[in-house]
């Protein structure tokens, strides 16, 4: 018994904007039906004594020191600017 109907393989193509012929609808539903086979074999799994994660190594942020660093000379920025005044690059209004 397959687990995807071809109908809702096509309903999903339709949604994301994929045109897919009837052969193809027919591979996916195959591939997709597998893969919804196997995990479903994860049900099977005893996770009574397993911590939920949210990422299978344990991992914690690491964040650097927060430094000042020393930019670049304004001279050596605005050089690069399409356009400048006044020492800021100018870009055009998107407010109207």
């Amino acid at each position: 018994m397959s687990r995807i109907s071809i109908d809702q393989v096509k309903h999903v193509a339709h949604l994301a904007r994929l045109a897919m012929t009837e052969e193809e609808a027919v591979a996916y539903t195959e591939q997709l039906d597998k893969m919804i086979s196997f995990a479903e074999l994860l049900n099977e799994l005893d996770t009574d004594h397993v911590e939920p994660t949210s990422h299978v190594l344990d991992m914690k942020n690491v964040l650097r020191e927060d430094k000042a660093n020393k930019g670049l000379p304004q001279e050596e920025v605005l050089k690069n600017a399409p356009e400048h005044q006044d020492g800021y690059i100018k870009v055009p209004s998107i407010i109207e």
